[in-house]
């Protein structure tokens, strides 16, 4: 998928997390899990345009590694919203399936990066064991 419309992709989750939290019961509940969802939700988006921005192939992967845990952590948190019936299981499915797209995205990116990034080094070490 390209950079641009990764980037889209993840400020509209972002934005989709804003809107699902201020469905949320305002009890004492609602406030934590929404508080929990906007920084692990909104984390999706900015730390993939930190991504973006990385200085080298060793900080694309470990921002991208940030990408993963928050993608990872707005599921873990979305699921709990579910299973505490604070928000129909209906009305969490899109989102749901959202960040469990952007988790396998992020996880994909890492593994090419660390494949091409083996590779470019096995081409510019010509003795590298990785020939």
């Amino acid at each position: 998928m390209p950079e641009a419309d990764l980037k889209k992709r993840t400020k509209a989750f972002a934005l989709r997390v804003l809107k699902l939290v201020d469905t949320l019961p305002k009890t004492t509940a609602g406030h934590t899990l929404a508080s929990q969802i906007v920084r692990s939700g909104t984390s999706v988006a900015a730390n993939y345009r930190a991504a973006c921005r990385a200085r080298s192939t060793a900080d694309f992967i470990a921002k991208l590694g940030i990408v993963e845990e928050e993608a990872h952590e707005t599921l873990s948190w979305l699921e709990l919203l579910e299973e505490s019936q604070l928000v129909p299981a209906a009305k969490l499915t899109a989102i749901k399936r959202e960040a469990d797209e952007l988790l396998a995205i992020a996880v994909a990116s890492i593994k090419t990066a660390r494949r091409n990034r083996t590779a470019d080094s096995a081409i510019r070490i010509p003795n590298s064991e990785f020939e």
